[in-house]
């Protein structure tokens, strides 16, 4: 076994066996602090996965055909399904990215543990069984492996939302299993459509259609863009959402908008995309028309929100339509924009929950109109709330405007009569995006300290600054060098183009 090969099997093994092993250890705050070692272990394990010849920080393109690594082992042999792992430039990112936020929520237990009844070292037990999930997700190229991976994280999301969650968290966890099992349902059929008529669920094969006949790919392309939509969650089936966001603890609101949700915009371009590539084609112009509904409804939607969590949670919706918009282009300047607006909404969206977070433990409400005057009894808190505020609605020099600006700009190269429209319309919801974020840093930040604010404590707890940092770094480092994340992604992209838009 070579060492990208270990390290594979060491990024799934480690927080596998860290959510064992802190069920099992004695003592709760023990439980915890073998949970956040196990994460941290595995954020060191993603660190090496990334290949080519350029080092770390290479800014030239990296190989595409082919994996950097790769683990290919009999699986079901009767059924010819292997256990196929690897990870290139589209998945890496990604997995560094949730090694770092389940890291960043464990280690924030050990400070905090939610309110719900139960105990800390179940929750982190839960987030790295959740953390094993998303990685297999990202790294599985095998189809039905996917599929098994992509169910592992209902369950112990559930759990988290309904065991440490709000006030009303029962109906919001119930609410999120049954769409994701709407979307399960959906994503199994499309697997066996096209592992049916392809005779192999290999994902390196099957990339480019495989020879697939063209009714073929329509359905299994609609089949996985709806399962893969009520993931994200696209528009009009993210109305289980801001429920979850809502009503979920921090770490889990953090986890749910960081990463689950990537596991429906990788999804798309990896296998219903990648797979299906004339059904792709097909659907391109429905898809924009539902990324451009999705910005301008989710824009309209947070102007009228009246609670934090609720604004941040349908932020999401217009900024997973930023990342649908770039998909449907079928273009490499869309497509990057849709992996680098993924990377920069979680690193955001995740700092604006443990935000929101803050706020709420400090002053026992969400409610907009009981928390005015922030900055005036806690600048800090208020400043960072301003940064993820300003970095969330696109502001150049941070990480939020590569994606959104250049969905828009590949829209635009697209050409034609619909998707000039659907560009001009992406940019007023944009600008939506502004609108909202400024009202709500009017609302939270400026004024007199209403009753619920006047008595926060001006200083951050050394945790919190702990679990921020990291976020507020790569918010400024993306927004300032795209090429961390770009360079990345570019060759994997072109060659992915190069065998669906043949």
């Amino acid at each position: 076994m070579s060492f990208g090969q270990f390290l594979l099997v060491a990024v799934l093994a480690l927080p596998a066996s860290g959510a064992v092993a802190a069920a099992l250890v004695p003592g709760d705050r023990a439980g915890r602090l073998v949970g956040t070692v196990a994460a941290g272990l595995t954020l060191l394990a993603t660190l090496p996965l990334v290949g080519g010849d350029h080092g770390w920080f290479g800014y030239g393109p990296r190989p595409g055909v082919q994996p950097w690594h790769r683990l290919d082992l009999p699986w079901v042999p009767g059924l010819n399904l292997r256990f196929h792992l690897g990870v290139d430039g589209i998945s890496w990112p990604l997995v560094v990215l949730t090694a770092l936020l389940t890291l960043l929520c464990c280690g924030y237990t050990l400070w905090r543990v939610p309110g719900g009844g139960g105990s800390g070292r179940a929750l982190v037990a839960l987030l790295l069984v959740v953390e094993v999930g998303i990685l297999g997700t990202f790294l599985a190229l095998d189809l039905v492996l996917f599929f098994l991976f992509f169910e592992v994280v209902l369950l112990p999301m559930y759990a988290v939302i309904a065991g440490w969650g709000g006030d009303d968290r029962r109906r919001a966890a119930r609410k999120f299993a049954l769409y994701t099992l709407f979307g399960s349902v959906l994503l199994l059929v499309g697997v066996y459509v096209v592992v049916a008529a392809a005779g192999t669920a290999d994902l390196v094969t099957l990339t480019g259609g495989a020879g697939l006949p063209r009714g073929t790919q329509l359905a299994a392309f609609t089949l996985l863009a709806l399962a893969f939509a009520v993931k994200s969650p696209l528009w009009p089936l993210h109305s289980w959402l801001p429920d979850a966001h809502t009503q979920a603890p921090t770490v889990g609101s953090v986890i749910l908008a960081g990463v689950l949700l990537k596991m429906g915009t990788y999804g798309l371009i990896r296998v219903a995309v990648g797979v299906a590539p004339e059904g792709a084609r097909w659907a391109a112009p429905a898809l924009g028309v539902l990324a451009v509904a999705a910005i301008l409804v989710g824009g309209l939607v947070c102007l009228a929100q009246d609670e934090l969590k609720r604004l941040i949670a349908y932020s999401s919706v217009g900024h997973m339509g930023f990342v649908l918009l770039g998909v449907a282009t079928l273009t490499a300047t869309g497509l990057q924009a849709a992996l680098i607006g993924n990377i920069a909404h979680g690193v955001i969206t995740g700092l604006l929950f443990f935000l929101a977070g803050a706020v709420k433990d400090r002053t026992r409400t969400g409610a907009l109109a009981e928390l005015s005057g922030l900055r005036e009894t806690a600048p800090r808190l208020a400043g960072l709330l301003g940064f993820a505020a300003i970095a969330s609605l696109g502001l150049p020099g941070l990480a939020g405007f590569w994606g959104e600006a250049f969905a828009v700009v590949a829209a635009v190269r697209r050409g034609g009569g619909l998707w000039t429209t659907l560009a001009v319309l992406a940019a007023l919801g944009g600008a939506l995006a502004a609108a909202y974020f400024l009202r709500l840093l009017r609302r939270v930040t400026h004024g007199r300290p209403s009753p619920a604010v006047a008595g926060v404590a001006p200083g951050l707890a050394g945790a919190e600054v702990t679990a921020w940092a990291p976020l507020v770094l790569l918010a400024l480092a993306v927004g300032l060098v795209p090429a961390l994340v770009l360079s990345y992604t570019s060759g994997p992209v072109g060659a992915l183009l190069g065998v669906v838009t043949k």
